[in-house]
């Protein structure tokens, strides 16, 4: 275990990245996954869900003009990386990725150590502020260019005392007109018994806790924020790719998406 693991609880990226078929978790990660799964037998289709809509987000800010991406809570390297899409469709395109945990940091400094348009911040986004003055962020990214922030599936983990409001305002300060918001929310509307109950496994076993949200507090989130079309929308149904399925009753996927552009 890298310095700075809890050997006794899950971490919320490992569990990710086991929920996506990843080989970089623990046992005691599997094992609250393997509790998560008894919830809701769906994770992870809910979480294949949430990272095919990073794909599609990325690919449309990269036709939007946006070449600097700022990836809050980016977990552990897997399959479709921000860096991988995003510069599959414009080389040179500039990406910092923002963790705290000490295995994604581990696994991304690896994994970009050859890739000079692409870096790893060890930091916390509840500091916007040290985040946005890191090296790396300052090296990479240019605040007179477009920039996007993205901040999937990390701010249901922020407390309402923890204010994901003005974190979100904090970058949205930063960004220049024309910046860009994607972002990913658990919601506690569609199916509060499991919300409930995913919230009180992870208060016991792993290393944050989840508080999921209402569709207007997820929205009041895009404060300053122009939501493109379809709006905040279920995971699967923002701009689903040709051929894409889509689901009968979409809020089986208890997770909501939006695209939204700095208001000028």
């Amino acid at each position: 275990m890298p310095p700075g693991t809890d050997p006794v609880k899950a971490s919320v990226a490992r569990m990710y990245d086991a929920m996506l078929g990843g080989d970089h978790n623990f046992a005691i990660d599997r094992e609250a996954l393997a509790a998560f799964t008894a919830i809701d037998p769906q994770v992870r289709t809910l979480a294949r869900a949430n990272r095919a809509f990073l794909g599609r987000a990325v690919r449309f800010l990269v036709e939007s003009g946006v070449r600097q991406f700022i990836d809050l809570g980016s977990g552990i390297p897997t399959q479709g990386n921000v860096h991988e899409v995003a510069q599959a469709a414009s080389p040179g395109a500039r990406i910092v990725y923002v963790d705290n945990d000490p295995v994604a940091v581990a696994h991304s400094a690896s994994l970009l150590a050859d890739n000079p348009d692409a870096d790893i911040v060890d930091g916390d986004i509840r500091r916007p502020a040290d985040v946005l003055a890191s090296p790396q962020v300052r090296k990479l990214i240019d605040f007179d260019q477009p920039v996007a922030v993205l901040m999937i599936t990390i701010l249901h983990f922020v407390s309402p005392e923890e204010n994901p409001a003005a974190i979100v305002a904090a970058f949205r300060d930063a960004l220049p007109d024309g910046g860009w918001l994607a972002l990913t929310h658990a919601t506690n509307e569609d199916r509060p018994d499991t919300a409930d109950a995913v919230g009180k496994l992870y208060r016991s076993r792993a290393t944050s806790p989840v508080t999921a949200r209402s569709h207007d507090e997820i929205l009041d989130l895009f404060s300053g924020f122009d939501l493109v079309q379809p709006g905040l929308v279920h995971v699967p149904v923002w701009r689903p790719d040709p051929g894409d399925p889509i689901p009968d009753n979409p809020s089986e996927y208890w997770v909501y998406a939006g695209v939204g552009r700095k208001a000028p």
